[in-house]
């Protein structure tokens, strides 16, 4: 008896071990949907000849998110962490800025746009909460425009909050 147990161990010792399961990646179309915003910027708003802020996105950990770090010339900083979720197909991101606590977003490509829908308190107009939805587009090459809208309404009607054009830096 003591024999057999002995054989098995070691046929079971001489066995090659069995390779892991491949980690899942982050490539495809899918977790390429927002590489567009990715690169160094300098941000302007609408009628300035002069940028309003420097960003800097980049994509990171193995390709699964890409980050952001707001930086206004004037005023608090903040960022933000995107990332797909193939298990539910939606884009989530979540901005951390000057004020307390994050603001979550979530939603995906449109029309070769990226938009991402969130409740924020304290971002409407007159500092009421609501909802923002957030549109990147890509202008040409080398732009990307966030336009960021305001409802205080459930989405029933939009209101702009921002506009900005991200221009690459050289």
């Amino acid at each position: 008896m003591i024999a057999t147990i002995v054989a098995l161990l070691i046929a079971q010792a001489s066995s090659p071990t069995p390779a892991p399961p491949s980690p899942a990646t982050c490539e495809g179309p899918e977790f390429a949907a927002f590489d567009f915003w990715v690169g160094e910027w300098a941000v302007y708003a609408p009628g300035r000849d002069a940028p309003v802020a420097n960003s800097l996105i980049e994509k990171l950990y193995a390709g699964c998110a890409i980050r952001e770090n707001w930086m206004p010339l004037r005023g608090g900083g903040g960022g933000s962490l995107s990332a797909y979720d193939p298990k539910t197909g939606r884009w989530h991101q979540t901005w951390v800025g000057g004020g307390p606590g994050p603001v979550f977003f979530e939603g995906g490509p449109a029309e070769s746009k990226m938009v991402l829908t969130g409740w924020w308190p304290g971002s409407g107009p007159n500092g009421e909460d609501g909802w923002t939805r957030m549109t990147y587009s890509r202008l040409d090459g080398s732009a990307v425009r966030q336009h960021g809208e305001f409802s205080a309404d459930h989405g029933l009607s939009w209101v702009t909050s921002f506009d900005f054009t991200y221009r690459r830096k050289e």
